[in-house]
C-alpha cells in the first residue's frame, strides 16, 4: 500500500465516527477499527521490502524552492513505530468500545482518536522535517482534545491545557532547531540530513540546533524538567492514557531522538545533555511513583521513569545503548499499555483508583489480577518476562557509563532507580490485589471481571510480554533491523544476542539488588510514606500555575496600553512603524541616479489628477457628512477607473467600476441605519497627530513611486513571464484573467473564500440584531426626513424588469470572453449582481425575496466547491493544485473554439461573487421595515407629536 494512503486513512476515517454516531456505539467503534485495520494491513504489505533492508519512499514536490515537499519514507524505525501506533491502536479501539459510558459521545471520541493516530503515523513516516513539524503540532492539538474529552471535569481541562502549553512550547523551539538543521545541510529532507553527520556536527550552529530540537523531544516525552505535565494528563479517559501516554504520543520525542541519532549523537554535548536528563528523569519518576495512591498517577510517573531510561540509553551514544533502547521501547509499550488498561478495568468496576481503598481483588477479579500482575512483574524486571531482558541490557550499558563523577555513580543511580521501579510494581500488586478476602460491598462498587471486550486487549499484550520474555530470539532479528535504522551510517549493530542468562555479570547483581531492595522498600512503605508526606518539596503544578500567571500579567502590562480597542491607535502604530522602517531603508540605502526622463503630462491626465485630488481633499474635510463622504468616495473610485483606462488596463477598469456600483449601493443601505453625520469624538491634538501621520505616509508613498518610475527595474519584472506564458501556458490571451485563474489561482481561490466569509459575517450580525432588543428599535424607528409616497415607482419597476434579461446576457457575454478579452467570472458576477440589486431597489425586498429559488448561502458554497474541485482535478494528471489545461475543438458547423478548465474555476468565482453580494444585500434589506412588515411582538408605538410625519411618509 502507498505510504500516502497509510497516512491519509486515519484522517479520512476521522469523518466516519461522527457520521455514524446516530447508528450506535458499535457502529462508531466498528468503523474506527476498520479504518485502523486497513492502515495496519497496508503497513504490513511493506514489511518484505523493509525486512530486506530497503527504504520505501513516496512523495511529491510541493514548493521545492522552499524545500517543502510532501515526502514519506518507511525504514525499520518508521515501520516499528507505525506498527506500535496502529497495532496498539486496534486494541485501544476495542477496549474503548466497552470502557466508555453510554452518555459519552463515542463518535466525537473516535474522531479525535483517528486524528491523533494519523498525526502520529505522519510523524514516524515523514521524510521532510517541515512536514514532520506539521504532524508534530497536530499531535499536540489532537491530544489536547483527547485529554480534555471529559469536559465536565476541571482536572481534565487543566491537564489538557497544561499538556498543550508544555508540548506546544517545545514544538515552537523544535521548529527553530529543525530550520537551523535544514539550513546547515541545505535540504529539509530527512534522508539527505541523515547522510551529513560531519557537516552538522562541525557547524557552529550545531549546539543551538541540538538544544532546540531536544527541547521539543523532552517536552513531548516528559523529560525533566518538563515531566510534570504527564501525570496531570491522567484525567483523560483510560483508553487515552493507555494509548497516548504509554505507546504513542510520549514516544514521539523518543522517536525523534532515535531518528536524529545518526547525526546528533556522539558528541559531548549530546552525551551530557541527553544522558543527564534521562538519568534524573528515571530516578525522580521512580521515587515519586512509589508514593502515589492513585493507580493512574502511579503508572504515569512510572511512564516518566521508563521514558527517562530510554532517553538515558540513547544519550550514551553507543550502538549497544541504542540497541537496548529500541528493545525497551517495544517491551514498555506492551506491559505499560496492559497496565493502564488494567487500571481502567479496576476503576470501571470498583469506581475508584485509590490503592488505599483497594486490596483483596484477586478473589473478585482473578482475570484482571493475572493480567496486571504479569505486566507489573515485567515492569519490575522479573525473569522470563520481557521487561527483565531490556532492564538487564540497560544495567549492562550503565556499568560502562561515566558521568560527572566517580565510575560507580551512574551504575549506582541506575540501580537505585530500578530498585524504586521494582518497589512501586510490588506495591501495585500487593496493595491492589493481595491481602485478605473482602466482601464486595466493602468497595465503592461491587468488583467483578469485565467482559472479554475489556480484558481481551490487555491479555493479548501480556501474552506478548511472556512470549518475548521467554523466547527473545523470536524478536531479536526485528529489533536489530530497527536498531540498524537508528544507527544509520554512524555505527554497526552490536553482534550480541538477547538472552535470558548472561552469566554471573555485574548487571545480574545490580538487578538482584534492585529486586530485593524493592521488596525491602515495600516492607518499609508506611514509615517511608509518612516521611515523604512530611518532607517539604516543590509542587510542579503550583510552579506551573505561578509561571503562567506571571506571563499573563506581563502580557497584560504590554498589551493593554496598545490593544485598547481603538482602531485609530492600531492604525497609527502600524503606520508609524511602516513609515519609520521605510525611512530607515531609504536613508541607509543607495537610490542611484535616475535613468528615465519624466514624460510631459497631457491636459486629460492633469484634469483627472485635479479631480481626484479635489475629491480626496473634500473627503478629508467633509467626511463627517456621511452621505457626502459616500458620494466623494464614488468619485474617487470613478477617477481610479478612468486612470486604469488611461493606462490601458480595461479589465481593472471594468472591475473597479462594477465594484464601485455594488459597494456604493450596499453602503447606502448601511447608511440608512446610521445618523447623517459622524460625531466629533477625537480631540484636536489627536486629529493633528493623525494628520501628520497621514501626510508623512502619503509623502513616503509618493517619493517611492516617483523614485521607481524614473529608474529601470533592477530585476526582470514578473509581468514579462506572464506575458510570455499566458497563451502557451494558460491558453488565454487576456493576461490578467489567466493570472487570476491559473498563475495565481490559489490567491483568487482564497479571495472568494474571504469574500464569502465576509458576507456570512454580515448575515450573522444581522441575525444577531434581529434576535435582540435592537429589533424593536429598528422596526419602530421613524425617518428624519419626509419620504416619497410611491415606494416603488412604476417606471423604475418596468425598466429594471426589462433590463434584467439584458444584464444577464451581458454578464454571460463578459464571462465567456474573459479568457481572451477583458472580462471574466469576477466581473460577470458583479454585473449580474447589479442586475439583481436593481430588482430589489425597484420592486422591494419582499417581492424579490418571494421569487428567490436558491439561498445565497448555497450559491456561495457552490462557488467555493466548484472552484475547489476544479483545482483538485489537477492532481489527477499529476499537476499542482489549480493548474489549468486547455484544448481546441471544432463542432460543425461552428468554427474551432477553445475549451479550458479555467472556465470551470471562473464559474466558481462567478457564483461566489454573486452569492456574497446578494447575501450582503439581503442582510441589509431585512433590517429595513417595509410596508408589509407586521411584528405583533414589537407593534408600532408612534409618538403623537410625530404622527404627522408618519402620515406624510
Amino acid at each position: 500500500m502507498s505510504l500516502f494512503l497509510i497516512v491519509a486513512l486515519p484522517f479520512l476515517g476521522a469523518l466516519l465516527p461522527g457520521l455514524m454516531y446516530q447508528a450506535g456505539r458499535q457502529a462508531c467503534a466498528s468503523v474506527t477499527f476498520t479504518v485502523t485495520l486497513a492502515a495496519f494491513i497496508g503497513l504490513l504489505t511493506n514489511l518484505p521490502a523493509v525486512w530486506s533492508g530497503q527504504v520505501v519512499q513516496a512523495g511529491v514536490d510541493w514548493i521545492p524552492s522552499l524545500g517543502l515537499n510532501v515526502t514519506f519514507m518507511l525504514d525499520g524505525l518508521g515501520f516499528f513505530f507505525a506498527l506500535l501506533i496502529l497495532g496498539i491502536g486496534l486494541l485501544i479501539i476495542t477496549y474503548a468500545r466497552y470502557y466508555l459510558a453510554r452518555e459519552d459521545n463515542m463518535g466525537e471520541f473516535f474522531t479525535y482518536l483517528l486524528l491523533f493516530q494519523g498525526a502520529m503515523v505522519g510523524i514516524v513516516l515523514s521524510d521532510n522535517i517541515l512536514l514532520l513539524l506539521v504532524f508534530w503540532e497536530l499531535t499536540s492539538l489532537s491530544s489536547f482534545l483527547l485529554i480534555g474529552y471529559w469536559k465536565h471535569l476541571p482536572a481534565g481541562r487543566q491537564g489538557a491545557r497544561m499538556a498543550l502549553t508544555v508540548t506546544g512550547m517545545g514544538g515552537l523551539a523544535m521548529i527553530g532547531g529543525m530550520l537551523i538543521l535544514g539550513q546547515i545541510v541545505g535540504s529539509y529532507d530527512l534522508s539527505v540530513i541523515l547522510q551529513n553527520r560531519e557537516i552538522i556536527q562541525e557547524s557552529p550552529l550545531y549546539l543551538p540546533a541540538l538544544i532546540l530540537i531536544l527541547m521539543g523531544c523532552f517536552t513531548k516525552s516528559a523529560q525533566f524538567p518538563f515531566h510534570f505535565w504527564l501525570p496531570h494528563a491522567m484525567a483523560a479517559p483510560t483508553p487515552v492514557s493507555a494509548y497516548l501516554h504509554s505507546a504513542t504520543m510520549v514516544k514521539a520525542g523518543i522517536f525523534l531522538m532515535a531518528r536524529m541519532w545518526p547525526v546528533l549523537s556522539g558528541t559531548p554535548e549530546w552525551f551530557y545533555i541527553v544522558t543527564t536528563a534521562g538519568l534524573i528523569t528515571m530516578v525522580l519518576g521512580a521515587v515519586i511513583a512509589l508514593f502515589k495512591h492513585d493507580l493512574k498517577a502511579l503508572l504515569a510517573f512510572s511512564t516518566v521513569s521508563h521514558l527517562g531510561l530510554i532517553t538515558m540509553l540513547l544519550g550514551t551514544g553507543t550502538a549497544f545503548g541504542a540497541f537496548a533502547a529500541v528493545f525497551h521501547i517495544l517491551n514498555h509499550a506492551t506491559f505499560k499499555a496492559a497496565l493502564f488498561m488494567s487500571a481502567g478495568i479496576i476503576d470501571h468496576e470498583t469506581k475508584t483508583r485509590d490503592i488505599r481503598t483497594l486490596g483483596g481483588l484477586r478473589f473478585l477479579m482473578p482475570i484482571t489480577f493475572v493480567i496486571a500482575t504479569l505486566a507489573a512483574l515485567s515492569m519490575a524486571g522479573i525473569p522470563f518476562l520481557n521487561g527483565f531482558l531490556s532492564k538487564e541490557m540497560m544495567l549492562e550499558e550503565m556499568e560502562h557509563t561515566y558521568l560527572f563523577g566517580p565510575e560507580w555513580l551512574v551504575p549506582a543511580l541506575a540501580t537505585f532507580g530500578s530498585l524504586f521501579s521494582a518497589a512501586y510494581c510490588f506495591r501495585l500488586i500487593s496493595h491492589t490485589f493481595l491481602g485478605p478476602r473482602r466482601k464486595p460491598e466493602s468497595y465503592p462498587a461491587k468488583p467483578h471481571d469485565p467482559s472479554f471486550g475489556m480484558w481481551g486487549p490487555p491479555a493479548l499484550l501480556v501474552v506478548l510480554v511472556v512470549i518475548i520474555g521467554s523466547a527473545p530470539f523470536l524478536v531479536e532479528d526485528f529489533v536489530k533491523l530497527v536498531t540498524a535504522s537508528v544507527l544509520g551510517l554512524a555505527a554497526e549493530v552490536p553482534d550480541k544476542h538477547i538472552k535470558i542468562w548472561h552469566g554471573l555479570v555485574p548487571a545480574l547483581y545490580m538487578s538482584i539488588i534492585a529486586v530485593i531492595g524493592g521488596l525491602a522498600v515495600l516492607a518499609l512503605f508506611t514509615p517511608l510514606s509518612k516521611a515523604w508526606e512530611a518532607t517539604p518539596r516543590p509542587e510542579a503544578k503550583t510552579i506551573f500555575d505561578a509561571v503562567i500567571a506571571a506571563f499573563v500579567k506581563l502580557a497584560r502590562v504590554l498589551t493593554h496600553p496598545l490593544h485598547d480597542g481603538a482602531f485609530s491607535r492600531y492604525a497609527s502604530i502600524f503606520a508609524i512603524t511602516v513609515i519609520g522602517a521605510g525611512y530607515f531603508a531609504w536613508s541607509t540605502g543607495t537610490t542611484g541616479m535616475a535613468t528615465r526622463v519624466m514624460q510631459p503630462p497631457d491636459p486629460v491626465a492633469i484634469a483627472g489628477w485635479l479631480m481626484l485630488v479635489a475629491a480626496t481633499l473634500g473627503l478629508v474635510f467633509l467626511h463627517r457628512n456621511r452621505l457626502l463622504a459616500l458620494i466623494l468616495i464614488g468619485i474617487v473610485g470613478l477617477m481610479v477607473s478612468v486612470g486604469f483606462v488611461y493606462f490601458s488596463a480595461p479589465d481593472l477598469a471594468m472591475t473597479q467600476i462594477t465594484v464601485e456600483v455594488v459597494t456604493i449601493i450596499l453602503l447606502l443601505l448601511a447608511l440608512n441605519f446610521l445618523p447623517n453625520r459622524t460625531p466629533i469624538e477625537s480631540s484636536v491634538l489627536r486629529r493633528t497627530r493623525d494628520g501628520i501621520i497621514a501626510v508623512a505616509g502619503g509623502l513616503g508613498a509618493m517619493a517611492l513611486s516617483y523614485h521607481y518610475l524614473l529608474r529601470d527595474a533592477v530585476a526582470t519584472p514578473i509581468s514579462e513571464f506572464h506575458l510570455a506564458n499566458s497563451y502557451k501556458g494558460g491558453g488565454g490571451t487576456n493576461v490578467v484573467n489567466v493570472i487570476l485563474v491559473d498563475f495565481r489561482g490559489f490567491d483568487t481561490y482564497g479571495e472568494i473564500i474571504v469574500l464569502g466569509i465576509a458576507a456570512l459575517l454580515i448575515f450573522a450580525l444581522t441575525e444577531t440584531l434581529l434576535s435582540s432588543n435592537v429589533r424593536a428599535r429598528l422596526l419602530n424607528r421613524l425617518p428624519d426626513q419626509p419620504r416619497a409616497g410611491d415606494r416603488h415607482p412604476m417606471m423604475m419597476v418596468v425598466l429594471t424588469r426589462v433590463l434584467m434579461p439584458v444584464v444577464l446576457l451581458v454578464g454571460f457575454y463578459v464571462f465567456l470572453r474573459g479568457h481572451n478579452e477583458p472580462g471574466g467570472g469576477f466581473i460577470a458576477g458583479l454585473v449580474v449582481s447589479i442586475g439583481v440589486v436593481m430588482q430589489y431597489m425597484a420592486s422591494g425586498y419582499k417581492w424579490a425575496n418571494d421569487r428567490l429559488r436558491y439561498p445565497y448561502h448555497g450559491i456561495i458554497g457552490a462557488g467555493v466547491l466548484v472552484a475547489g474541485f476544479t483545482g483538485i482535478g489537477s492532481w489527477f494528471v499529476s499537476k499542482p493544485f489549480l493548474t489549468s489545461d486547455f484544448t481546441y475543438v471544432r463542432i460543425p458547423p461552428f468554427q474551432e473554439f477553445e475549451l479550458a478548465t479555467a472556465a470551470l474555476f471562473d464559474v466558481g468565482v462567478f457564483l461566489a461573487v454573486v452569492g456574497a453580494v446578494m447575501l450582503s444585500l439581503d442582510s441589509f434589506s431585512r433590517l429595513a421595515r417595509t410596508a408589509e412588515t407586521e411584528d405583533p411582538e414589537h407593534p408600532m408605538d408612534i409618538d403623537p407629536s410625530r404622527k404627522d410625519t408618519q402620515e406624510a411618509n
